[in-house]
């Protein structure tokens, strides 16, 4: 039995569109979530000049993250009612309008306050754009989704590693964060093109599936967190990774941002590599590997955070062993407790609350308490990762019939 979709609730069919069809809709959502990668990791990179446009310090500037994810996390709210309500390939064309107008404003923003209300922007069409890529291409492929899915996210990885790229060049040639803004804004707005004048994919009537189960509330309550700081610490080692080797005086503007790319490519690299390895190993194992493998690369950043190829190695290191955790400890979850809708709209709300916080908790400390407060948070969020990973592997499994 197939999960549900996080945010909406969706029954396969085994009918499809014509292939023709599906494939220009799939090549489309995939055009999307390389948009959603690129709009996803330009902000750390462009961090301090954003500070010094609004004239805000960084404990200042930090309310972005904040206020972004809260946009995420309404956005991922109401994403499924939109695209049962609306054909789907409109709302995706709407979406994408909407992010590339809100980062193109980003850096002429001058007030604090007028960034962060397009931070909010950005982070609720982000979350559309999230949903809608993952609902959507349910409809299309059906029971056939899993490979497609995987190829979905591979792609927002390969935006994500694009953006700080083009932001380093911009930067290097010293053209500034505006042309780099632009820049993205237009490429997102290419798959706008593509999917305007697609088909949307018929929308089969929405349904839970029937339970055959309650799950256990304190091991989804262990998973939720688990999801919260995950995120948070991918989240907010992706938005501060580069202002921090700034800070320690490792990098150049350019070289930092760079760095922030080496992440999300790292990450990127990794998810490709885990789909074989999957099928080979356990989730309990592949998850703990990805763990002490994360808690290794921030103990290199540590040790040589001065240094710049020991903070580009303790980078790599540190993105490619995070870019499995998210996806096995969902297989992991699905093996250890039934999972209907109900259930893992919480792992998603703790996912969200955890992408709002910590990275907001690193820009209130980053300050006063120095630069390296910020490896000791992700650290710290990792370590207690793999506590509550103890305690979903050894806690008894108790479903009971409703």
């Amino acid at each position: 039995m197939q999960s549900p979709s996080p945010q909406t609730s969706i029954t396969t069919s085994s009918k499809t569109p014509a292939a023709g069809a599906a494939l220009h809709n799939t090549w489309g959502y995939y055009a999307a979530f390389i948009a959603l990668g690129l709009s996803s990791s330009v902000v750390g990179p462009t961090l301090l000049n954003l500070s010094e446009n609004t004239g805000s310090r960084l404990n200042e500037i930090s309310i972005i993250f904040l206020i972004r994810s809260l946009g995420y996390l309404i956005g991922s709210v109401q994403g499924g009612r939109l695209f049962d309500r609306i054909p789907g390939n409109r709302m995706m064309v709407l979406l994408l309008v909407g992010m590339s107008a809100s980062l193109f404003f980003v850096p002429l923003s001058t007030s604090l306050w007028l960034l962060a209300a397009l931070m909010f922007i950005t982070g609720t069409t982000e979350a559309g754009i999230d949903v809608g890529g993952n609902t959507l291409l349910v409809r299309v492929h059906g029971e056939k989704v899993a490979p497609f899915m995987s190829g979905l996210h591979f792609f927002f990885g390969l935006g994500a590693f694009l953006s700080p790229v083009i932001v380093a060049q911009m930067i290097g040639l010293g053209r500034g964060i505006t042309p780099a803004y632009w820049i993205l804004a237009a490429l997102i707005f290419l798959p706008v093109l593509w999917l305007f004048r697609l088909p949307s994919p018929e929308n089969q009537t929405a349904r839970e599936e029937a339970d055959t189960g309650r799950s256990d509330p304190l091991l989804v309550a262990m998973i939720a967190v688990f999801f919260f700081l995950y995120v948070g610490a991918e989240v907010g080692f992706g938005s501060w990774i580069s202002t921090f080797a700034i800070a320690r005086e490792a990098a150049t503007p350019t070289a930092a941002a760079y760095l922030t790319s080496l992440f999300w490519g790292a990450l990127t690299l990794g998810r490709l590599l885990s789909i074989p390895v999957s099928v080979r190993l356990r989730p309990g194992t592949i998850l703990l590997v990805d763990l002490l493998g994360a808690s290794a690369g921030l103990v290199i950043i540590l040790s040589g955070s001065h240094i710049l190829p020991l903070l580009a190695a303790g980078t790599f290191l540190t993105g490619f062993s995070m870019a499995s955790i998210f996806p096995t400890t969902m297989n992991l979850a699905e093996r250890r407790i039934a999972l209907p809708g109900r259930v893992t709209r919480w792992f998603f709300v703790g996912a969200g609350l955890g992408a709002m916080v910590l990275p907001w908790l690193i820009g209130q400390w980053f300050e006063p308490l120095g630069p390296q407060v910020f490896v000791w948070l992700i650290l710290a969020a990792v370590a207690a990762n793999l506590l509550l990973y103890t305690g979903i592997i050894l806690k008894p499994v108790r479903r009971a019939i409703p």
